[in-house]
């Protein structure tokens, strides 16, 4: 199952142009930072996924994480860490302050369709034919 909308947080526009043959057909939403994220995902509240680079300056990505599990329309929306090698501690904080799971870089076409697939099934609530929650 793939998300119909995903924000991907990264400084990169190389990152984000990676993500673009991986993820097909999903509508992909940037932000360069938090404050840029945080208002994208006002702005896209349907949101299914975020990828969150864990060293996003000006904050780091456990803070933005935070920010993000208790921004407005944010609720249930799972937050996938994305990491550099050496940045375990981070991702051990990170996991512990909420985020769903993390991937590390360089991505690979089949880790990432394999995490979204399985957060999608876990985290996507069940519709009915019109796409109303049941």
């Amino acid at each position: 199952m793939q998300p119909s909308k995903v924000l991907i947080i990264d400084q990169s526009d190389l990152i984000h142009k990676l993500f673009r043959p991986i993820l097909g057909k999903t509508v992909m939403v940037t932000a360069v930072d938090g404050r840029e994220a945080l208002r994208r995902l006002a702005e896209q509240p349907e949101t299914d996924l975020i990828f969150l680079d864990i060293d996003t300056p000006p904050v780091n990505g456990v803070e933005l994480l935070q920010k993000l599990l208790c921004a407005k329309g944010a609720t249930g929306i799972p937050v996938v860490l994305v990491s550099s090698p050496g940045q375990e501690h981070d991702v051990i904080r990170g996991l512990q302050n909420g985020a769903a799971a993390y991937i590390k870089k360089p991505l690979r076409s089949e880790e990432v369709l394999g995490l979204t697939a399985r957060l999608m099934q876990l985290y996507k609530p069940a519709r009915g034919p019109g796409g109303e929650p049941l």
